[in-house]
């Protein structure tokens, strides 16, 4: 006896719904009608429901199924592409619980980027802030220079800067980018590519220039950005100097300060 739309799909374990979506998907062909317009489906329409919703039952996608073959076919190739998105998946199902244990366990953080969790203490609410955005920005290979560097950076100037009000004055300002500079200076000597990072790069120019400009304006206030600017521009000088020299660490020692002028001081 024939059976109708709803009864072929109790059968099979789905919904009429999704019976029709594979009818529209060209994965399961439209029986014969009645002379009252009603459908009649045989046991060769139960049978290849039933293989659809096995090859379902083992995450092949709608997309591959009809590879995989309509009838005993199991086409070797497309298996295999299946077991390898499969392995990808579950690697990634298993970093995200080992993550969410340690996150749990209190060993690691939501707010930090994979494998900055051992330097987390050194990082302020807006650096943790940064570190997020920058792991969209930069691979991995400068996102483990950025751990790098947080990790050997000098606290020198740090609650200052924290602490750094709007209203602050020019000598203040001046003081706190002068204790930045040698250690910006450093950096860029380690890692060449922060002046040109376009190689490290997952989105374009244009968009991490601009990703930055507004994720700096949000996190830090005017004296704050006035003070990252003249560290800047101090540790630039410091950085010509330095590689215009035969030994850059003759040049740049991390006890070195700038004065207000600047000037060396010790």
């Amino acid at each position: 006896m024939p059976w109708s739309t709803s009864e072929l799909a109790e059968l099979a374990g789905t919904t009429v719904n999704t019976v029709r979506h594979y009818h529209r998907s060209g994965l399961l062909e439209e029986p014969d009608r009645m002379s009252n317009g009603y459908k009649q489906y045989g046991a060769r329409h139960l049978v290849r429901l039933l293989q659809i919703r096995r090859l379902r039952d083992l995450g092949v996608p709608l997309s591959q199924i009809e590879s995989v073959g309509s009838g005993g076919d199991s086409p070797a190739g497309a298996l295999l592409a299946i077991d390898s998105d499969l392995e990808a998946s579950i690697e990634r199902l298993q970093r995200a619980r080992a993550e969410i244990r340690a996150i749990l366990e209190g060993s690691t953080a939501t707010d930090l980027p994979p494998g900055f969790e051992d330097v987390a203490k050194r990082l302020s609410t807006p650096e943790r802030s940064l570190m997020l955005v920058y792991e969209q920005l930069y691979d991995r290979e400068a996102m483990k220079d950025l751990r790098t560097m947080v990790e050997t950076d000098s606290d020198d100037g740090s609650a200052e800067f924290e602490a750094l009000t709007v209203d602050a004055d020019d000598e203040t300002r001046q003081r706190i980018a002068a204790m930045f500079a040698p250690a910006i200076a450093r950096q860029v000597i380690d890692h060449p590519w922060l002046t040109e990072p376009d190689a490290h790069l997952l989105k374009g120019p244009r968009v991490t220039s601009d990703t930055f400009v507004e994720t700096f304006r949000e996190l830090y206030n005017e004296a704050q950005l006035d003070v990252i600017a003249r560290a800047s521009v101090l540790a630039r000088e410091q950085v010509e100097t330095a590689r215009a020299a035969s030994d850059p660490d003759d040049l740049i020692d991390p006890d070195d300060r700038l004065d207000s002028d600047g000037g060396e001081s010790r």
